[in-house]
């Protein structure tokens, strides 16, 4: 039997990673675990606030608890609690289903259960979709695409609707 290989998706700021993600993730029955982060709107300083949410939840909190973090273009306030406590209880996973990593960044390297759970989580059986910011000078993203059971996308709006074609049969076999 073949080992079962991750899908790792990476690409720039809005190619479509995340969009890509859920075009597939709809062509698949299986119990849905893991996290999605979203980025809101900026507040009167210019941060956007930044939060962590279950992926297998469609109504989404915004609280002080799940607030990974705060950023503008050059300062980066991150809450490391919020990825080792929420984080790491999001990634927890049945064997019947997919773990889901959208989107995994710069702001957690630090937090060292999350990334060790994201680590371990790509070491295990249980398929994992995610999206993986294109930022090449973060050892623990250069960790996640090389790992040996992913396996790498390089995603362009050039190439998103290609790659769907191609990620397709992947997801379906899950």
């Amino acid at each position: 039997m073949t080992e079962r290989k991750h899908v790792l998706i990476c690409g720039e700021v809005g190619v479509g990673k995340s969009t890509l993600i859920q075009r597939l993730l709809a062509q698949s029955s299986r119990p849905l675990y893991g996290f999605i982060t979203k980025k809101l709107d900026p507040d009167e300083n210019g941060f956007h606030p930044i939060y962590i949410h279950p992926a297998s939840h469609t109504e989404r909190v915004y609280e002080e608890k799940n607030l990974i973090g705060t950023c503008d273009r050059r300062i980066h306030n991150i809450n490391l609690d919020a990825f080792n406590t929420l984080g790491v209880s999001y990634l927890q996973a049945k064997s019947d289903g997919i773990i889901l990593m959208d989107e995994l960044g710069f702001m957690e390297a630090k937090a060292e259960a999350f990334t060790r759970t994201v680590l371990d989580a790509l070491d295990g059986d249980i398929p994992v979709i995610a999206a993986v910011k294109a930022r090449f000078d973060i050892p623990f993203l250069d960790a996640v695409r090389a790992h040996p059971k992913g396996k790498l996308f390089m995603i362009t709006r050039e190439n998103r609707d290609q790659a769907y074609e191609e990620l397709l049969p992947l997801i379906q076999r899950l």
